[in-house]
């Protein structure tokens, strides 16, 4: 059987554009940047929100079936885009290759969860906000590298902010225990070992959904041999079989994640990484004052201000790096990845504002390989 080239192949799936695709882009722009924004704060206000309302119901147990949720939500999804919207079949990479990144995953996915259990919602989502430091801390030992005072400045910031949020919570929060901070520390230091290891993957040809969904599959089967020996599973089933609310609230969260993300993805590849970085610290302060207003807890300056030094700390520094990367856009990149074909929405070089049709400026093309490399597991 011949198979298609693969431009024919980039042309079918151009020309195969569902009808409602077409009417957004038809859209002015800036109409598109704000629907874009709209879905982000709604499915990731809604994603939070449920994780917070699901571990008030429960009594903040079962904080690793959130995690379990999750990853069967993107498994579930991720299938279905694969199978029937870039009709792909079989892998490239290795199965042995997928270990390594599914520990991380869990890593990321679990301890972050279950450390719910411990401390705020709040504290977990600045927490989480803070892989720069860990980045810092790994490059800095494992490859000598050597960061510039605004870097080591914003990573001050966001340390300080998170000692405010931390003091805080120990003494306002009557279920804080330290453990929950060890918990999202580990959780933090996977996510960021996380990207290599999927760098790996796709530097061998391999697509963003054949890694997304195999790399969830194999976290599904460990979560559900786990949970099930630590009886979480069976306690969540038998909780959610007694209240209608509880089963409400889980069938919406396995699906709003992944759309969360596929809208985040769109925002990078249709406005660049500055606008995706700005919206995405807007949306998590959003997260933390919808969080304090709807779900009541004592309060102290602390929060705000903690919470301030994070974000502001955050947004500083992925400014600060972007502006480094398109001073040197010019120069060619290291280590560049191979695309799968379907990854490729359009195969034609000779639009000069998209870069490897991704829809964004070249000074914005590392942060969309970034943005590749993290989609496995976003930063709730």
């Amino acid at each position: 059987m011949t198979s298609s080239p693969p431009n024919a192949q980039d042309e079918k799936q151009k020309n195969g554009t569902a009808p409602s695709l077409n009417s957004f882009e038809n859209l002015p722009s800036n109409l598109q940047f704000i629907v874009l924004v709209l879905g982000v704060f709604l499915f990731f206000g809604m994603h939070n929100l449920l994780q917070e309302a699901i571990m008030e119901i429960t009594e903040k147990k079962f904080g690793v079936m959130l995690g379990y949720t999750e990853v069967l939500g993107v498994v579930i999804f991720s299938y279905l885009e694969r199978t029937f919207v870039a009709k792909e079949r079989g892998h490239v990479a290795p199965m042995s290759y997928y270990p390594l990144l599914t520990a991380c995953l869990l890593g990321s996915s679990a301890l972050s969860n279950i450390s719910l259990n411990y401390i705020n919602f709040p504290t977990k989502v600045v927490f989480r906000s803070s892989k720069l430091i860990p980045t810092m801390i790994m490059a800095s030992f494992m490859h000598k590298k050597v960061f510039s005072s605004v870097e080591y400045l914003c990573a001050s910031c966001i340390c300080l902010g998170l000692v405010l949020f931390a003091a805080a919570d120990w003494e306002l929060a009557p279920s804080f225990h330290p453990i929950g901070l060890v918990l999202v520390t580990l959780s933090v230091f996977s996510d960021a070992i996380l990207p290599n290891a999927q760098e790996r993957l796709f530097g061998m040809g391999a697509s963003r959904l054949e890694v997304i969904l195999f790399t969830n599959i194999f976290a599904l089967i460990c979560y559900t041999v786990s949970t099930l020996l630590s009886g979480d599973l069976i306690g969540v089933m038998n909780l959610v079989a007694s209240d209608r609310r509880l089963a409400m609230y889980y069938l919406i969260y396995i699906t709003v994640a992944y759309f969360a993300i596929s809208i985040h993805m769109l925002v990078v590849k249709r406005f660049g990484g500055v606008a995706a970085v700005l919206v995405a610290t807007a949306r998590k302060g959003m997260t933390l004052i919808l969080s304090f207003l709807l779900f009541p807890k004592g309060f102290s300056w602390y929060y705000p201000i903690g919470a301030t030094l994070v974000l502001g700390g955050l947004l500083a520094a992925s400014l600060h790096k972007m502006n480094k990367h398109g001073s040197t856009a010019a120069a060619p990149e290291r280590g560049t990845l191979k695309a799968h074909p379907s990854d490729l929405e359009n195969p034609n070089p000779t639009k000069i504002m998209k870069n490897d049709d991704l829809g964004i400026s070249s000074n914005d093309a590392s942060i969309a390989k970034h943005e590749k490399l993290t989609s496995l597991y976003f930063q709730m």
